[in-house]
């Protein structure tokens, strides 16, 4: 962040001397030499204390950094200073560096078409990126072309980040209502879509550099963020999983409990292991079986326990007589649809047990 705030103060820097303003120039070249010395930095300050720049309005076309500019013996122009050494660009560098500038998006930075493949992509990064190195190219803003030429083949050159950035649109392509003045936008492509490497790092990766450890590290950091939040997700997928069955459960456990709890009862109409012992009513004399300790655990009234018996014991009768009544008037009347005779005198002597076992009861 200290290289960038001081490349800005550079930059800020040479448009003072554009404009004739040594001092302010001069303030913003001592603070980037203190927020991250520069070669570029030291030598323009080493030029205005030797005055090499002065307010001046004289003859003789001036460059973006107030360098006066003169014929070379081949006919171009190179950069003078008032003490006759020549500046460290030439005019076709400070053209490209321009060129940058104007540029709207990313596919005119790198002067390709939206429809470029990415060979056609790193094709045009290369040509570009040795002719804006800062290394190479001393140009006011060539730093910043740089970057752009960075963010945009390292954009275009992944298929979602592309994807995305085609999808956001160039600023030609905004309502009119929306879009910015080209003052208004210059570099404004290079600070939407960032990249996670450096202008110099990508450089180094398509000139035979490797990928810097530093990023390694960071990549490794995000794969093991997204392991650990695929693993909670998964956690609080099987969390809620729980939730949802969590009434289940308790369903489960509240009769499991209420199993517990229910007491064995006292009697039963038909014997058993644990019902072995034989008992009758006092009033109809039906027959029914308690524990061996039923006189010890039973603390009522055997009066209402026998009513209760009785009552269980006719209402088991009424409900198999009603069947063997059922039974026997659905084989007469099949007896009489098929004219049997035979069928007719069996089904008139069907037995109903129950039936007759109900009627005794209540005659006595």
């Amino acid at each position: 962040m200290n290289r960038e705030a001081a490349e800005d103060c550079v930059e800020k820097a040479v448009s003072y001397l554009s404009e004739g303003k040594i001092e302010k120039a001069e303030k913003l070249l001592a603070k980037s030499l203190t927020l991250h010395p520069t070669k570029r930095a030291e030598e323009l300050l080493e030029k205005i204390k030797c005055g090499a720049y002065t307010k001046r309005a004289s003859s003789g076309n001036l460059s973006d950094d107030g360098l006066r500019q003169r014929p070379t013996a081949s006919g171009s122009s190179t950069a003078k200073a008032d003490s006759g050494s020549e500046a460290d660009y030439t005019p076709e560098q400070l053209d490209a560096v321009k060129r940058i500038k104007k540029c709207k998006d990313y596919y005119e930075v790198l002067a390709v078409t939206k429809e470029a493949t990415d060979t056609d992509i790193k094709k045009a990064y290369k040509k570009l990126a040795l002719q804006l190195h800062p290394d190479k190219n001393k140009a006011p803003g060539s730093a910043e072309a740089f970057k752009a030429i960075g963010n945009a083949v390292a954009i275009l050159t992944d298929a979602e980040k592309r994807k995305s950035y085609d999808l956001y649109g160039s600023e030609e392509q905004r309502p009119a209502s929306t879009r910015r003045t080209r003052a208004q936008y210059e570099y404004a492509y290079s600070r939407g879509f960032e990249t996670e490497f450096t202008a110099e790092e990508l450089f180094n990766m398509f000139f035979g550099g490797n990928i810097p450890n530093s990023h390694v590290y960071m990549r490794q950091r995000r794969f093991h963020r997204a392991e650990h939040q695929q693993q909670y997700r998964e956690s609080q997928s099987g969390y809620a999983a729980f939730i949802n069955l969590l009434p289940i459960i308790l369903l489960i456990a509240l009769s499991m409990m209420s199993s517990m709890f229910i007491s064995d009862p006292i009697y039963s109409l038909t014997p058993s292991q644990k019902f072995s012992v034989a008992r009758k009513t006092n009033q109809l004399k039906i027959p029914y079986y308690v524990k061996e300790n039923f006189h010890s655990e039973y603390q009522g009234s055997v009066g209402r326990l026998e009513a209760s018996v009785e009552e269980e014991y006719l209402n088991n009768l009424k409900h198999s007589c009603y069947r063997e009544r059922n039974y026997k008037e659905t084989m007469l009347m099949k007896a009489r649809n098929f004219g049997d005779r035979d069928l007719y005198y069996k089904a008139q002597h069907i037995n109903t047990p129950s039936c007759d076992k109900l009627h005794s009861l209540h005659n006595n």
